[in-house]
């Protein structure tokens, strides 16, 4: 889902309740550290030479570049989390998604996180403090491409109310796990 729709909250929440069942995917980035965030738990924090090497090298599941910064997924972190049964949580984009889907179609359980209207969503990322008029009106439009893509997920989540939208979330989480395409029926 967009900027602001909650879904990294979510996502960070409900894998802490599954704890030893799920692996929260982190992601690289070129883009600055925010106040708070530490590198190992929030991102991985790299430069875009570093960035750029690791895709020459095929580090990456998938990676794409948005709002002028690059961010990408670690194969090798995800393989090994699947490896050990885990149910693993990406919070990716939209780019990302068809990436992802296209390498474990087997196993993607997709969710598309937003919020009830525009209204919201605005507000939402000017709480943070972190975007100037112009970024906002980029996430925007970003947001409303996003949107179109809607129909490619399994579900769409509407974070209206924090505790409803995690428990729908832990929901579509734990029936991830017994998915008839990752068994061998034959």
């Amino acid at each position: 889902g967009p900027s602001g729709s909650g879904k990294t909250s979510l996502a960070r929440e409900v894998c802490d309740e599954l704890k030893d069942k799920a692996y929260f995917s982190i992601s690289t980035t070129t883009r600055p550290k925010r106040e708070g965030e530490k590198d190992g738990v929030d991102y991985f924090f790299v430069t875009k030479e570093e960035f750029l090497k690791d895709v020459e090298e095929g580090y990456f599941l998938e990676w794409a570049e948005v709002h002028g910064n690059f961010y990408g997924t670690s194969k090798r972190q995800i393989d090994k989390a699947l490896s050990e049964g885990k149910i693993v949580f990406l919070d990716i984009d939209v780019q990302g998604h068809e990436a992802v889907r296209k390498a474990y179609p087997d196993v993607v359980t997709s969710v598309f996180v937003t919020t009830k209207d525009k209204k919201t969503l605005i507000e939402r990322l000017k709480k943070r403090g972190t975007e100037t008029e112009e970024s906002l009106k980029v996430r925007m439009i970003n947001a409303l491409h996003e949107m179109k893509k809607i129909p490619e997920y399994d579900y769409l989540l509407i974070n209206d109310d924090f505790n409803e939208a995690k428990e729908y979330l832990r929901s579509c989480a734990l029936a991830s796990l017994i998915k008839t395409s990752k068994y061998d029926l034959d």
